[in-house]
């Protein structure tokens, strides 16, 4: 008899716990119009669809589900992709009665019938929607036509935003530990208060950015995947590192390993950032930011560390190989050597056999047939003489090409006229040598004009030239100055190389 109590016992309490460990969100709407509302979530930059209620019945909408909710801000939105309002999701609100009586405004009278806390972020809501309300109201009484206007929308701006940083200091503090204030934390600026004076007399900005800086990322909990479930923490992250991160590649790979020491590998949080950089630095139009993806590619694709980032490990692959190619054209980096044959010579060449060799083996044999020959016709990169030398790959019959080769050629004459020691070593991509002198002397380029007639270098590889025209700057040593550019940079980059070289 006991032992039979004993297991309905055990079996009673393992219902139970299989009972509360699912979701139940029950939200009430006064006159809601829908037929059906979706559950959505925030992660990082996106947002997502976790639930849909397809039965709405006298303005009760309710969301179910046999395992927890994460940890999270969700929404609940209308039928028509609408944001109605905001809410949390936290260990204690898996069960949770959501009542609004408002039928236009109905984040105004809304109300959690089990939930304190939801209800103190609900105020928190109004109060912000209130400040920005008021401030949009004086803005529209102030017509700007005035300095004296100017300065009372800003003073007035200043005093909104002192409330909203009171209002938000007195509520994490009061509820610290809970993970809302978590939230409002990611939100909440961390500014020295009372800034010493500099020398000058003026307030210290040095002292005050260290401070802001230093304290960022305070309470911020980089080992709860929740952190990422909201809508501030991409804005806290973005604004890191285009505000306060000094803006050089070498000062980002430092902050982005600082960033991800902190998060525990494995985690949603660690991969969402790591997912985040990778694809941020990857595609990064500001010149010399691919030194950063290369080093995450070295740092953590090719040490394992970025394990189950991808389901694809396909994709891990592609990442560490496009990395691979990229890191030889560093800005900072010895220039690839190239050997390249003049258009002049194109007769040449075409006589030697290489325009009419089918396959790699009949150039190959071309080649060696006619070494020491092609071997004194080859224009090495390494050799051109110059204080700066202008890398152009580029083709004849690219419509970009021919909106930028003038703008190129403007820029050199310009250079030479200032008396600055410039050469161009222009490659053309293809081998239609009659069509290349044709556009040579149609618009007397006055570059070093050449291509790739012995079929030895593979540009494409090896300067990673996926689309014409490809720019680079070198410097007297061959070294990277920049690359990538438009021709209209080109003579300010090397004016402000020449006036960096003379500091």
């Amino acid at each position: 008899m006991k032992k039979f109590l004993l297991v309905v016992v055990f079996s009673f309490s393992c219902f139970l716990a299989s009972a509360q460990s699912g979701y139940e969100i029950t939200i009430t709407l006064k006159n809601c119009p829908d037929s059906l509302a979706y559950l959505t979530y925030y992660q990082l930059d996106k947002t997502f669809i976790k639930d849909t209620c397809t039965s709405i019945k006298n303005g009760k909408i309710v969301f179910t589900g046999k395992t927890k909710l994460e940890k999270g801000i969700y929404s609940l939105v209308s039928q028509k992709k609408a944001i109605y309002f905001d809410f949390f999701i936290d260990d204690n609100t898996q069960k949770l009665e959501l009542k609004s009586e408002a039928s236009a405004n109905i984040g105004k009278e809304l109300t959690a019938l089990n939930s304190p806390l939801q209800n103190e972020f609900f105020k928190y809501v109004q109060f912000i929607n209130t400040q920005n309300k008021d401030f949009q109201s004086f803005r529209e009484t102030t017509k700007l036509l005035t300095k004296k206007d100017s300065l009372a929308l800003s003073k007035k701006q200043t005093e909104i935003e002192g409330s909203i940083k009171n209002y938000e200091e007195k509520f994490i503090t009061e509820h610290k530990g809970t993970y809302i204030a978590d939230v409002i934390n990611l939100k909440f600026e961390k500014l020295l208060k009372d800034v010493p004076k500099a020398s000058n007399g003026r307030p210290d900005s040095i002292q005050a950015y260290q401070y802001y800086k230093k304290h960022y990322w305070d309470n911020v909990d980089f080992k709860e995947d929740g952190t990422v479930r909201n809508p501030f923490f991409n804005g806290k992250l973005k604004r890191y590192f285009e505000s306060v991160v000094y803006r050089h590649p070498d000062s980002t790979s430092v902050e982005i390993d600082k960033i991800m020491a902190k998060a525990q590998q494995g985690t949603l949080i660690y991969k969402l950032l790591l997912a985040h950089f990778t694809y941020t630095y990857e595609t990064s139009k500001i010149m010399g930011y691919d030194k950063v993806f290369v080093h995450i590619s070295d740092r953590y694709f090719k040490t394992g560390k970025a394990d189950g980032i991808y389901d694809d490990s396909e994709i891990v692959k592609k990442i560490i190989k496009r990395a691979d190619k990229l890191k030889p054209l560093l800005v900072g980096s010895p220039a690839i050597d190239l050997f390249m044959i003049k258009a002049e010579d194109f007769d040449k060449m075409k006589a030697m056999g290489f325009e009419d060799a089918k396959n790699s083996e009949e150039m190959t044999n071309v080649f060696y047939k006619n070494t020491d020959q092609v071997n004194k016709m080859f224009v090495k990169l390494s050799d051109v003489k110059a204080d700066y030398t202008i890398l152009v790959f580029w083709d004849v019959d690219c419509g970009h090409c021919q909106k930028e080769i003038p703008v190129l050629v403007d820029a050199y004459n310009n250079l030479i006229k200032e008396k600055k020691n410039i050469k161009v070593y222009s490659v053309y991509m293809q081998h239609e040598g009659d069509k290349y002198l044709k556009y040579i002397a149609d618009n007397k380029l006055p570059f070093m004009n050449l291509y790739d007639g012995a079929h030895y270098n593979n540009a494409i590889e090896k300067y990673d030239v996926y689309s014409t025209p490809v720019i680079y700057i070198l410097d007297k040593n061959k070294v990277i100055k920049a690359k990538r550019i438009d021709a209209n940079q080109v003579k300010t980059l090397i004016d402000v190389f020449e006036t960096e070289a003379k500091k």
